[in-house]
């Protein structure tokens, strides 16, 4: 079983950092601003979360076991050019 998702005291100072901030806010338009900025980092956080797991979940398990999934991430792998876009597709964000 893995251990809890928990997060690093980085992020807990940012945390509180931030929740100063929109404490200290009065302003009504600044804070509906930042709500909407917070949302959509939220949903694209968890855009990009899903991905990884659609990706972990699509690599056969074992040894040299990403070669399948990145052929079909990167349709010019077998032309030797980079993945020159390593996140999802706009359409999945």
């Amino acid at each position: 079983m893995s251990e809890p998702l928990a997060l690093t005291l980085g992020q807990k100072f940012e945390l509180e950092r931030m929740t100063r901030v929109i404490d200290s806010t009065g302003d009504a338009q600044s804070l509906r601003g930042l709500a909407k900025q917070l949302l959509h980092a939220w949903q694209t956080q968890r855009a990009a979360t899903d991905w990884v797991m659609r990706q972990q979940l699509a690599m056969p398990s074992g040894f040299g076991a990403g070669a399948p999934a990145q052929a079909a991430a990167n349709p010019h792998a077998a032309e030797g050019v980079a993945n020159p876009f390593p996140f999802p597709p706009n359409d999945v964000l």
